[in-house]
């Protein structure tokens, strides 16, 4: 398969699991499709850096720079677990999101969903997986809401 015949799978992953019409926007411009010895898409790359991973689910797992545009497409809280000052330099070091530091959350994130972490004020701290449901980040004063991935030093 040529990169130009993943597309359209990409984009209908992309659109099913983060929202409808993501995908496009997501996988715009020039996209590098590195493949399993399968011949199987398992990562894709932008020229600033990695969009997603394809898992053996049939899932996205974002990069930084996947959530980069994610946040652009979107508004956020959309798909996104908002912090405050107080845990954004942990954050940014790649330690997890605990949930008495969440001040904001998409309500529609659900355990295992893939997430951006975002400081109030708007930038992109991290991105990773959610360990609880939405309600439940605002609720707990206990527990780990996001399992941070990988995250954006200063």
């Amino acid at each position: 398969m040529s990169e130009f015949d993943d597309r359209p799978r990409l984009v209908r992953i992309a659109d099913y699991q983060f929202c409808s019409g993501v995908g496009e926007e997501l996988f715009a411009g020039h996209c590098r499709v590195e493949r399993s010895k399968s011949g199987r898409p398992r990562q894709v790359h932008a020229p600033d850096g990695r969009l997603v991973s394809l898992g053996q689910d049939g899932r996205f797992t974002l990069g930084i720079e996947g959530g980069r545009r994610l946040i652009e497409i979107g508004s956020p809280p959309e798909n996104s677990v908002i912090v405050g000052d107080e845990s954004e330099p942990f954050v940014r070091e790649g330690k997890n999101v605990f949930a008495k530091f969440v001040l904001e959350v998409d309500p529609e994130i659900r355990p295992g969903d893939e997430v951006c972490v975002i400081h109030r004020e708007g930038a992109l701290l991290a991105v990773g997986r959610a360990e609880l449901p939405a309600s439940a980040m605002l609720d707990f004063e206990t527990g780990m809401a996001v399992k941070v991935r990988e995250g954006i030093e200063d």
